[in-house]
């Protein structure tokens, strides 16, 4: 199997969409499988250049076209891309906002139906349009009513043969405009290369990366004193990534309550695997709902964490019901700590494995 991963940007450690594909295009390789990138509206990069860049051991050719080329030049650098070996599928990893600073990419759907061939055609939704949850305002919903319209018009123009998304929400708006797609589990974009150490007395608490605004924090640390009484124990929060305004908040709510805590900052991969893989929680503070988008919460997941979602409350439009075996969702004065199992449903194996079973079909 050859496939053509096209996405926004590719800049290692700069774009989410372009790390997952990374490390999914490495997976392939080493299942004996033909993998490579395109990043089309590149961000970090200053001129057409293909290179090949290093994930797990395996050497992955990404080619990048700078954001700021012209129609022309973008359609003549990936027809010469596509026509180097003959693929057999072209993977489309959409995000609105990686194909237009707006998040409007009109352009798009007339582009990729140049892109003739006897490939077949994927498409991987990382996000929809703005505007599904409920207190969205005017403006969010007048441009997510144009994105939609722009994938609504992706399909009809592309009639790609295999659809997925990472998320049960999406999955169900996706079918309101005559998609049908596949659940497919996002995989973390942190390698599990530490090894777990012996248990601690204590129960380490990690939150990894962006806190997002509007979490019961203080709610969630005052039940969770409480837990912990009953249960004899004692905790400790490690921080570790970039946290971004709430970092402070969080921290002065853990002092508050006389709870010891750790700020390990931007760090290296390799020291990431080590604190996620030695800590006993991890904090989630993006919506329950939608906690199946966040690359954040896959690689806890992967690293075998148990995750509790401390977010602030979030309805999509219709109230979908959507649940989490392996993720805890804090309910005020409902706090309990225990440990769902891990299915191993997101680990980068075997989602490579059930992209692979989706396009075989």
């Amino acid at each position: 199997m050859n496939i053509l991963f096209i996405c926004g940007s590719a800049e290692p450690g700069k774009d989410g969409v372009g790390d997952y594909i990374r490390r999914l295009c490495g997976e392939l390789l080493r299942t004996g499988h033909k993998a490579k990138i395109l990043s089309l509206c590149d961000k970090h990069a200053g001129r057409f250049f293909t290179e090949i860049q290093w994930i797990e051991g395996s050497p992955v050719t990404v080619s990048r076209i700078p954001i700021y080329s012209s129609y022309n030049q973008q359609l003549a650098w990936t027809l010469e891309v596509l026509n180097e070996v003959q693929v057999d599928w072209v993977s489309l990893q959409f995000v609105p906002y990686s194909f237009h600073t707006k998040g409007l990419p009109f352009w798009l759907p007339g582009f990729l139906n140049k892109l003739r061939g006897t490939h077949q055609w994927h498409f991987m939704f990382h996000e929809l349009w703005i505007g599904i949850e409920r207190e969205a305002t005017f403006k969010k919903k007048c441009v997510g009513f144009l994105q939609k319209r722009i994938i609504q018009k992706l399909k009809d123009s592309i009639a790609p043969k295999v659809v997925h998304t990472q998320s049960k929400i999406y999955q169900h708006y996706l079918s309101k405009i005559a998609i049908e797609s596949h659940y497919l589990p996002l995989f973390g974009n942190v390698s599990v290369t530490a090894f777990k150490n012996e248990e601690p007395e204590l129960v380490k608490i990690v939150v990894f990366a962006t806190i997002h605004d509007k979490a019961p924090f203080e709610d969630f640390i005052i039940d969770l004193k409480k837990e912990l009484e009953h249960l004899h124990k004692e905790s400790k929060f490690v921080f570790i990534g970039r946290h971004g305004a709430m970092l402070g908040t969080w921290t002065n709510i853990l002092e508050l309550y006389a709870i010891d805590y750790e700020l390990l900052g931007s760090s290296s991969e390799e020291k990431i695997s080590e604190v996620l893989i030695n800590s006993d929680y991890g904090i989630s503070s993006t919506p329950y709902k939608i906690s199946d988008k966040s690359g954040v919460l896959a690689a806890m997941r992967e690293h075998q964490l148990a995750v509790i979602s401390v977010a602030k409350p979030w309805i999509d439009q219709e109230d979908v019901s959507v649940s989490f075996d392996d993720i805890i969702q804090y309910r005020k004065e409902k706090l309990r700590l225990i440990k769902p199992s891990y299915t191993g449903m997101n680990s980068l194996s075997n989602v490579c494995d059930v992209f692979l079973k989706s396009i075989h079909n």
